[in-house]
């Protein structure tokens, strides 16, 4: 695409100026002699048409290729040591072979195309060149009157002057052949990026916005400058209405999910009439096997996905009218699965909230019990990560992730298996940073070991997208129901 933009684009441009002149100053000596050129350039264009937009499909091919290939040994790269583990370097390679054979299929098919239309406009334009001799001189030995700007007859002063013309305009013919091949692959490489840019949007119809504010003692609320020395670390939401006043809701972190539905795909309801509610402070647990709808309602908390039926209240407000960016930066989230970006330590704790200072990044290690690890490293803080963190342990990874989410301080936190890759004495130590992290914060987790919930104010159990139980964990086990059996390992989560 570079090449196309750089070169062959500007060439194009260059040689179309040309031919334009070349034309006119055929027209001047003859106007007969320049249409027989004209019949030619159709058919020459004709031809590029043909052959030019087989190419192209082919071309479109071999880019979707590229990317298979490329997927595939990215992927078999990262999994070597599963590779190795399981004998599997022959079938990896049988793989591999199947892919690159189609791949250089359709390179063939596509430069088969590209590299015989050079060929045929070449000799087309040597064609052409012999067309019009014959031409000139039988207008000539016939006494054909000339129509012509410069008023001359047909003669050798006239038909050797356009031979030579008609030889540089085929060259030029030439020159944007040999472009035609980068214009092609420029396309079909711009074709998949067009493809991914005119992916629609998030569409965000919320009007509710997330600002820094300040409250006095009588709870009145004023918006504020975050740089300002006012400022005490509090938000509200700002609710403009229709007559053009605006009311404010303090932050606090109340989140209620009333009757809701959801499915992915029409037909196939995942949720099925669930109500949660979570007080500020409070800590909400999601137990249940694989696939019972833990993460899709925390998906819906962050409006990653809209509910079918139901409501989402957050401080009061329906989250459908809360601009998603503001609604996730009061929303701190830890996932399983840990990236990591190439940096220091601190640069990526501090990706929470990017105008943290090192005081605050340190501090936030510490609280999840992740600054012993850090000061071990090498250069400590400034110790560089590549190739997501490679060079530290899944439970260092994850502990860092968490550290990320508390440097952002957001009011609402949900950990998604937070502690899944954590080892037991590990576990222990981020549990005691979690209890000190959720003080004055709502927190949702979700969790298969379900020794990390035990302190939760409510546990919500569910089944194939169902609420079955819902209690403490006093409460729950004196039940004796599927929580009971999943604690007590009658079950097991899948």
């Amino acid at each position: 695409l570079r090449q196309m933009i750089g070169q062959s684009l500007p060439n194009i441009t260059l040689t179309f100026v040309t031919c334009c002149s070349v034309v006119a100053v055929m027209v001047y000596y003859s106007v007969w002699m320049c249409l027989v050129i004209v019949v030619g350039v159709l058919f020459m264009a004709y031809m590029t048409k043909q052959l030019g937009g087989r190419s192209a499909r082919n071309f479109v091919a071999q880019q979707k290729e590229i990317g298979i290939v490329e997927g595939h040994v990215e992927e078999v790269m990262n999994g070597q040591r599963v590779v190795k583990v399981f004998c599997h370097e022959e079938a990896a390679q049988e793989d591999f072979d199947v892919r690159n054979r189609r791949l250089f299929e359709a390179s063939r098919a596509a430069n088969m195309y590209t590299n015989t239309l050079g060929p045929i406009l070449m000799n087309l334009g040597n064609l052409i060149y012999v067309i019009v001799a014959l031409v000139g001189g039988v207008f000539i030995e016939c006494g054909v009157p000339n129509l012509s700007i410069s008023g001359l007859p047909f003669s050798i002063a006239v038909t050797v002057p356009f031979l030579n013309m008609t030889k540089q305009f085929a060259g030029q013919i030439g020159q944007i052949s040999q472009q035609i091949n980068s214009v092609v692959m420029g396309l079909a490489g711009a074709e998949r990026i067009f493809e991914l840019m005119d992916e629609p949007v998030e569409h965000d119809e919320g009007y509710v916005e997330l600002v820094a504010c300040t409250i006095d003692r009588d709870g009145n609320v004023r918006e504020c400058d975050r740089r300002s020395d006012d400022w005490a670390g509090q938000w509200a939401w700002r609710h403009p209405h229709g007559n053009g006043s605006l009311t404010y809701t303090p932050l606090a972190g109340d989140v209620r999910l009333f009757d809701v539905d959801f499915a992915y795909r029409p037909g196939h309801t995942v949720l099925h009439d669930v109500s949660v509610w979570a007080k500020p402070g409070q800590k909400v647990a999601f137990v249940g096997a694989t696939g019972a709808g833990k993460t899709t309602i925390t998906n819906l908390i962050n409006r990653f996905y809209d509910i079918a039926d139901g409501k989402i209240r957050y401080d009061g407000i329906n989250i459908n009218k809360i601009k998603k960016p503001d609604l996730r930066r009061s929303l701190g989230v830890v996932l399983q699965d840990v990236n990591l970006f190439t940096g220091t330590v601190m640069d990526n704790i501090r990706f929470g909230r990017l105008d943290a200072s090192d005081e605050e990044c340190m501090a936030a290690a510490r609280l999840v019990g992740a600054d012993g690890f850090i000061k071990r490293l090498p250069e400590g803080y400034n110790t560089m990560l590549t190739d997501n963190g490679s060079n530290l342990s899944q439970g260092q990874r994850q502990l860092l992730s968490i550290a990320r989410c508390a440097v952002a301080d957001p009011p609402v936190m949900i950990l998604d298996e937070a502690t899944s890759s954590i080892d037991t004495h590990t576990e222990e130590i981020v549990q005691r940073g979690m209890d000190a992290l959720m003080t004055g914060r709502t927190m949702f987790v979700i969790a298969h070991r379900l020794s990390t919930v035990r302190n939760s104010d409510a546990i919500i159990v569910l089944d194939h997208g169902r609420i079955i139980e819902r209690g403490t964990h006093d409460e729950l086990i004196a039940k004796r129901g599927t929580y009971y059996q999943l604690y007590t390992g009658a079950f097991e989560l899948e």
